[in-house]
Formats: structure tokens, sequence, C-alpha cells
């Protein structure tokens, strides 16, 4: 079967589809406005303040780091993280000059 322009998704622009995937999800979603500015949460605090399990808290982290969305660093015993501003804003810009240019 022939690729037309609709069916094909350019490289470049898979990684802001991931990152737009990862936010789709409500829990994810959830997680991601529990960070206040600047702030760290460890995956004890988040499973605390969140209604799902430990295991269901790291798969939706997993997701949200693998996309970009959060980044983490392990100090210790714990695994803290944070998100990664700069990569939700470039994913926006993207959509948004895309728009700009194509519509």
């Amino acid at each position: 079967m022939k690729r037309t322009r609709s069916s094909a998704i350019p490289a470049a622009w898979r990684r802001v589809a991931r990152i737009f995937v990862a936010l789709g999800d409500p829990h994810r979603q959830r997680i991601l406005l529990m960070f206040g500015r600047g702030g760290r949460l460890n995956v004890g605090e988040i499973v605390a303040a969140s209604t799902l399990s430990r295991t269901a808290i790291s798969h939706h982290l997993r997701v949200l780091r693998d996309a970009g969305v959060l980044k983490s660093e392990k100090a210790g015993r714990e695994v803290y993280f944070w998100p990664d501003v700069a990569v939700v804003q470039s994913a926006l810009t993207a959509v948004q000059e895309y728009l700009a240019e194509h519509h």
C-alpha cells in the first residue's frame, strides 16, 4: 500500500505526539498538576496524594518520563520527579507553528 501524506507521521512529529499521548490520560494530567512551581516530588508523595496504587503511579510516571514530560533524579533510596517545562512548551510551540503554516 502506498503511503500518503495523511498517513505518514514525520519522524520529527513523533516526539511531539508522544508528549500529547502521555498528557492525554486524566491520571497523568492529575499527576502533572500536583507539582508546584519548581517543586520535586517522590513516588511516595505522589501516591499519598492520589487514589491510585503505587504500581499504577509508577507506570504513569514512567510514561511521563519516557515522553520527556518529567525529569527524574535518584537521591539515596528515593527517586524525585519534576516537570520539564521546556519540553512541554516546545511541543505546544511545534503544534502552533504547524497550524500557522498549514491552515
